[in-house]
C-alpha cells in the first residue's frame, strides 16, 4: 500500500475532512490520513468525527471513514429462534450473568487472540491494546462480558461518547458466547435510548444479526446528535433483557 498521497499527521494536528477519505474507487476505500498518536484525546477526536483507526504490524497509525458506514440500528436487532431459546436459558440461569467493565483489560487481549476470517495475525496490537485501556480508564471505553459458572467465557468492547456507541471487536470461547454480549448490548442501548451501534464494516455475522450499510452522511449526522447526549450509567440490569425477550423471527 501507498501511503505518498495520505495526510500524514503529527501530534495535535488535526483531522482532515472525512470527504477526503478514498472512495469505492480507490485501492484502500475509506482511508483517510496516517501517523499521528493513539493518546485519549487524540482517539476521541477521531471518533467524534466519524473516524476510526485500523492497521496491521508493520504499518503506521491508519484513519479510517469510510462510505458507506455499517451500523447496527438497535430496532433492527435479529434474534432468530434458535438464538432465543439460548437467550432464555441464559437468563433464567443462576450460574449466567453479563457484567459491564469489570475484565476491560482481559476482554481486549481475548479479542486480540481470537483468529479472524482470511486475515493473518491481528490488527489489536499492543499499542492497541494500551490505548483502548487508556480509554476505558478515562471513560471512553467499555466492556460487555458473558460470564458462566464465574468464568469469562466472551465478550466485546466498544467506545462512547455519549449516545454514540463505536462496536470494537469481541471474542467468544463457547457457542454463542459473543452473540450473547452483543445482545445484552443491544438490550442496554434500547433501555437507554441509544438507537444504533456502529459497526465500522461490514461482514456477514453481522448482516445476519440486522447490521446494515448507511451512507456516511446519514452516519455523520446520527453521530451529531447522539455524542451530544449524557452518556447512561454503564450498569448492565437483568430487566435489560425484557426488550429482546419477546421478539423472534
Amino acid at each position: 500500500m501507498e501511503y505518498s498521497d495520505l495526510t500524514w499527521l503529527s501530534p495535535g494536528d488535526p483531522f482532515p475532512s472525512v470527504t477526503r477519505a478514498g472512495d469505492a474507487r480507490s485501492m484502500a476505500p475509506g482511508l483517510l490520513a496516517a501517523g499521528g498518536p493513539l493518546d485519549v484525546l487524540t482517539l476521541k477526536s477521531a471518533y467524534s468525527r466519524g473516524i476510526f483507526p485500523w492497521f496491521s504490524e508493520g504499518q503506521p497509525v491508519l484513519w479510517w471513514s469510510p462510505d458507506p458506514r455499517t451500523v447496527l440500528k438497535v430496532d433492527d436487532f435479529q434474534i432468530h429462534r434458535s438464538f432465543k431459546k439460548t437467550l432464555q436459558r441464559f437468563q433464567k440461569s443462576p450460574q449466567c450473568e453479563i457484567r459491564f467493565d469489570t475484565a476491560f483489560g482481559t476482554v481486549i487481549h481475548n479479542c486480540a487472540q481470537a483468529p479472524r476470517v482470511k486475515q493473518k495475525g491481528t490488527w489489536i496490537l499492543p499499542s492497541m491494546v494500551a490505548a483502548y485501556i487508556d480509554m476505558y480508564e478515562a471513560g471512553l471505553a467499555h466492556s460487555v462480558e458473558t460470564w458462566v459458572d464465574g468464568r469469562l467465557v466472551a465478550g466485546l468492547y466498544c467506545v462512547t461518547i455519549g449516545h454514540a456507541v463505536f462496536g470494537e471487536s469481541m471474542f467468544t470461547k463457547v457457542p454463542d458466547g459473543s452473540k450473547l454480549a452483543l445482545a445484552a448490548l443491544v438490550a442496554f442501548c434500547k433501555i437507554h435510548g441509544v438507537t444504533q451501534i456502529d459497526c465500522q464494516q461490514a461482514t456477514p455475522h453481522l448482516a445476519r444479526m440486522g447490521a446494515a450499510p448507511v451512507t456516511r452522511i446519514e452516519f455523520l449526522a446520527d453521530l451529531e446528535v447522539a455524542q451530544l447526549k449524557p452518556s447512561p450509567i454503564w450498569k448492565f440490569e437483568p430487566h435489560c433483557w425484557n426488550t429482546l425477550i419477546t421478539s423472534a423471527i
